[in-house]
Order: C-alpha cells, then structure tokens, then sequence
C-alpha cells in the first residue's frame, strides 16, 4: 500500500458512495488508475467489503460485552464456532491464547437480556465456563483509516 492506495481508502471511507469519478477527480488522477488501485486493493484483501456498516446500538442493542470462553476440547473450535454462530448476538468470535479458548463479541437489549445471551453461549453445551466484561464507553471505536495511513509507503517518483 503506497500514499495513492491510502488516499483512495481515505476518501472511500469518508464517502462510501462516493464514485469512483467522482474520487478521481477529487485525487486528480485518471479513473482508470482509482479503479485499478481499489481492483488491487480488493483482490489483496485489503478491501473486504462496500456494504453499509451498521452500529448495534441503532438496530436495538446498546449492551455489548466481551465474553471469554472455556471450551469443551473434545467439541474443537470449529463445533464451538459453528454452535455460536446460530446465536445471532455474538457478532465476532476469536480464538486467544492464555487462560481461555476464545473470545466473543456479544451484544445484548439490556443488561437483562445479556443474560439471556449468556444463557443461550451455555446452553450450547460447548463451553463450559465464561467470564464476562460489559463494555461501558467506547473512547475509540473500531478504525483502521489510521493503520492505513500508518502502512502506506511512499509514492515512487
């Protein structure tokens, strides 16, 4: 990634439906080489997606919470995954190293319903402890236009 790529994603970020005119011109730069960049980008897996990006709190659930598993080792990962991903509330899993096997992001109603979340990541028989941490305020929220940034090389001359 070079100060072009991180511009493109700059401007894509800012303005998702941005066009890609409308980024070419804004870069002063042809459209074929924004489309090439974002082509690359995406094929590199840079770029993961274009869909709206969306806020749990703004469909309904404001509590999230950060759970750390313990699981049965005779289900594996792969069975743990696949159990909690019937649970629509758990939004990301992670296997971690150290005291616990994974790490799930969860969002819950209320501080009631978590829960009922909680209740259910048990009940799918796969884990057999968990210890949770109920997210209170979110100084910085998921970003990575700043890594971007940060990776980008310079432009060749």
């Amino acid at each position: 990634m070079d100060t072009l790529d991180a511009r493109i994603v700059a401007l894509f970020t800012g303005d998702h439906k941005m066009s890609v005119l409308e980024a070419s011109r804004a870069l002063a730069v042809a459209r074929a080489t924004v489309q090439a960049r974002l082509d690359k980008l995406q094929a590199a897996g840079a770029i993961t997606g274009w869909g709206p990006q969306l806020d749990p709190e703004g469909i309904g659930y404001p509590v999230r919470a950060y759970c750390s598993l313990a699981i049965h080792q005779d289900a594996g990962h792969d069975g743990v995954a696949a159990a909690l991903a019937g649970i629509p509330e758990v939004l990301e899993l992670h296997t971690v190293s150290g005291e616990f096997d994974l790490l799930a992001c969860v969002v819950a109603r209320s501080n009631a319903d978590l829960q009922r979340v909680l209740d259910a990541v048990l009940a799918t028989g796969t884990v057999v402890r968990s210890s949770s941490s109920v997210v209170l305020n979110t100084p910085i929220a998921s970003r990575m236009l700043p890594l971007v940034e940060a990776a980008a090389v310079p432009d060749e001359l």
